[in-house]
């Protein structure tokens, strides 16, 4: 955590029944010119899975889309410390900083209509909690295999009770409410099954109910998304000038075939913003502009972004006994590190736009990069060195690795098609890889069956490998509570049914997470940070690839992003989700 003293809420009117207000410090214009109405148009490469908050993975889902503009805390991107958003001020805090009593600000409802209540975060605390359910967000709810509890202490008031100082308390504190009007009645009559069915595809828009700034207005399966304004959440969240936020009327996602299909959008000015991907991406933007074809701001190389591309070997390949002991090896995934040639891999799929990344901390976060992470750098004779260690001396009339039983070293590697990038670092990876005999199956395939693959557990899950990539984390302690510990949602090359760590690596670094977690003193947190990073890039449980740049690009149509100093791929540009975006 940055900091642990906390900030005062910045609020308007009397303090019984205050809204938020985000300060005007913030932005670039004054937001008492904003104008009211309109439309925000983004995109999204896969088709949505579903509308039910509890079984959705993906990082941006409907869902999050919907629920991300709500939680009890805010960071201020000024200083990174956190100011109550529906809480109606700072926690009480007591028992030695394990217990937490959280007043809820006033008059906030649902979409529908209903007040939002301590009820609300208790039902979608227990359905998160409940293992059948199968919650991506399951594992914030537990810290060292001890769970934290949530209380109802009235309507008004809620008590969080942590089995060990965090941290990161205030962030796991800022999950999104869930009604318990719609949830509760169907978790008390049918457990997870009940949840697990709700909210599909098919669901009527009018019967989705969002805490936050959108709400559903209509689906289109592979065509578009559409949210529209919940005008309740106006009622608690303002501009300085008192304005209700957000100010647009609808938020809109075209699902697009590929990000080709999405830049070409963007430059006939069919979409509003656009994930920029390397320098060919921003010499296309940028000649549009010049050329007068498009009116665009465009800033590149922001900041590292706050994301990083991946490949997880399966350790749990029961059915195919010679992967899993091959996936198992840590030479062999020191050897695949060592075939991953980084350089190229920016040049050529980055446009030379981005970073080399060794563990799963984000380039972004530069307080936890450190000098002695070992770094299995991009070497041919190393990684050939390697796998001759393990067995893997000759080749045969294919040219490929074979061990001394002539079986040959070879993998399916997948992705999720329509992502450019992916497609070309995999093929980069695979190629490289065959220069020294090893066969790499490239096979980019649906991103929601990609992911079904990645979440799956049990002794034989349905694998070889997977490039991926992964957002969120915070700045506080940035390594993944669903990722690091064994038994945790994204444990992703490790995920038997009971939760069991399989080296001392593993056990250790999750003895490290929980011991970094719990400490407050930001140096000394760093210190553990420095240990795990140490152990992490050792083991190459995962094998890290490159990172993005963060490039803003975004019609000038568009007002309401932050001051340009605020800028980083951590905070982003403007407040998520267009906000206090609003058409000029």
């Amino acid at each position: 955590m940055k900091r642990l003293l906390m900030l005062a809420a910045l609020t308007l009117g009397t303090a019984s029944a205050a809204p938020f207000v985000y300060p005007a410090a913030w932005f670039t214009e004054n937001p008492a010119n904003a104008k009211p109405g309109g439309e925000f148009r983004t995109y999204s490469i896969s088709d949505y899975k579903t509308l039910n908050p509890f079984t959705s993975a993906e990082a941006d889902s409907l869902p999050i889309l919907m629920g991300s503009s709500a939680g009890l805390f805010s960071q201020d991107p000024t200083s990174g410390d956190f100011l109550p958003y529906m809480a109606d001020a700072l926690p009480t805090i007591s028992n030695n900083g394990k217990r937490f009593v959280v007043k809820l600000r006033p008059g906030m409802k649902f979409s529908d209509g209903q007040a939002i209540t301590a009820d609300d975060w208790v039902t979608t605390y227990k359905i998160h909690i409940d293992d059948k359910v199968g919650s991506n967000t399951r594992d914030s709810f537990f810290l060292n295999e001890k769970p934290i509890t949530v209380k109802k202490i009235d309507d008004n008031t809620l008590q969080f009770d942590f089995p060990q100082v965090s941290a990161g308390a205030y962030g796991i504190m800022s999950y999104t409410p869930w009604p318990d009007h719609v949830f509760g009645p169907v978790y008390t009559k049918s457990g997870a099954e009940g949840i697990k069915a709700m909210w599909g595809l098919s669901t009527a828009p009018a019967s989705i109910v969002s805490p936050g700034a959108w709400t559903l207005g209509s689906y289109q399966p592979g065509q578009r998304a559409v949210l529209k304004k919940n005008p309740n959440y106006g009622e608690w969240v303002k501009d300085s000038a008192g304005k209700p936020l957000p100010y647009l009327d609808t938020y809109s996602s075209r699902i697009v075939k590929d990000d080709n299909a999405a830049l070409a959008a963007y430059l006939s000015g069919q979409l509003d913003s656009y994930g920029a991907r390397n320098a060919d991406d921003l010499a296309q933007i940028k000649k549009a502009i010049d050329g007068g074809n498009l009116k665009s701001t465009l800033v590149a190389n922001v900041s590292p972004n706050a994301t990083s591309q991946w490949i997880t070997f399966n350790w749990n390949r029961s059915g195919d006994p010679f992967k899993q002991k091959l996936f198992r090896e840590a030479k062999f995934r020191q050897a695949m590190s060592h075939l991953v040639n980084r350089p190229a891999m920016i040049q050529l799929a980055l446009g030379g736009l981005g970073t080399a990344v060794y563990t799963g901390v984000y380039p972004v976060f530069k307080n936890y990069q450190f000098a002695d992470t070992p770094k299995f750098e991009y070497d041919l004779a190393a990684a050939t060195k390697l796998l001759s260690d393990i067995g893997f001396k000759k080749k045969n009339a294919a040219g490929y690795l074979v061990d001394a039983s002539g079986k040959e070293l070879a993998f399916t590697l997948s992705t999720n098609s329509g992502n450019s990038v992916r497609e070309q670092l995999g093929r980069i990876f695979a190629d490289e890889a065959k220069k020294v005999g090893v066969k790499v199956n490239f096979t980019p395939i649906d991103f929601n069956n990609l992911v079904d693959q990645l979440t799956a557990k049990g002794a034989n899950r349905p694998f070889d490998a997977i490039l991926l990539g992964l957002s969120g984390g915070d700045n506080i302690w940035p390594y993944g509570n669903n990722v690091i510990p064994c038994g945790t949602n994204l444990h992703s090359y490790n995920n038997p049914d009971n939760g069991a760590c399989l080296t001392p690596q593993e056990t250790l670094m999750t003895k490290l997470y929980y011991q970094g977690d719990q400490t407050l003193d930001a140096a000394a947190r760093q210190k553990i940070g420095q240990q795990l990073s140490k152990v992490e890039g050792q083991l190459q449980a995962v094998v890290y690839l490159v990172g993005t740049n963060f490039h803003v690009v975004y019609n000038t149509r568009l007002g309401g992003e932050y001051k340009r100093d605020l800028w980083d791929a951590y905070y982003g540009s403007r407040p998520g989700t267009a906000l206090t975006t609003y058409i000029k």
